[in-house]
């Protein structure tokens, strides 16, 4: 072998050590970033769910004032009886649907928000990968040039000892 052989496994070894740690740094960072994302997307269900009481709120005063005119046309004095009854009933049913509204935002939130941090964790899984991987190719790029310069074996001599040798056959030279 030549010598420049060790040199080559050498920066072959480093080169794959350097791409493993990029990549597992490229994982990791991609991971961090649909985290963001999730993050933001908990924070945009949030601007929605108000969004979505100040229309509903709307639409209810909508109703009550249709409510009260139908009342009125009808000659039912508002605030007795069966009017009052009905608003009541309908001002319950609106703070019910509110709670809802605010129920259902809290728990897309919550699942966006563990989107988030199970994407961080793989981000992390990632990188710790890569540090294996890395941690491997040292360890055969290492194994590599031991064995390459023979490390720990006893050297060869290549002159005859006078024996004889017996090949299969039983032939002696």
């Amino acid at each position: 072998m030549g010598a420049a052989t060790p040199f080559v496994v050498g920066a072959i070894g480093l080169a794959q050590y350097q791409q493993q740690g990029a990549i597992g740094r490229y994982n990791q960072d991609v991971a961090n970033r649909n985290a963001l994302v999730a993050e933001q997307e908990a924070q945009l269900i949030e601007k929605q769910s108000e969004f979505d009481i100040a229309r509903f709120d709307t639409n209810f005063k909508k109703l009550e004032g249709a409510s009260r005119v139908a009342f009125a046309k009808s000659g039912v004095v508002a605030g007795s009886g069966t009017a009052y009854k009905i608003a009541v009933a309908n001002a319950r049913e609106a703070e019910l649907q509110r709670q809802i509204i605010r129920y259902n935002s809290k728990v897309e939130q919550s699942r966006k928000i563990e989107s988030a941090n199970f994407s961080r964790i793989q981000g992390n899984i990632a990188r710790q990968q890569a540090r294996l991987a890395q941690i491997g190719t040292i360890a055969s790029t290492g194994t590599s040039l031991l064995s390459m310069s023979n490390f720990g074996s006893t050297p060869r001599s290549n002159t005859f000892t006078g024996g004889l040798q017996t090949y299969g056959g039983g032939y002696s030279f």
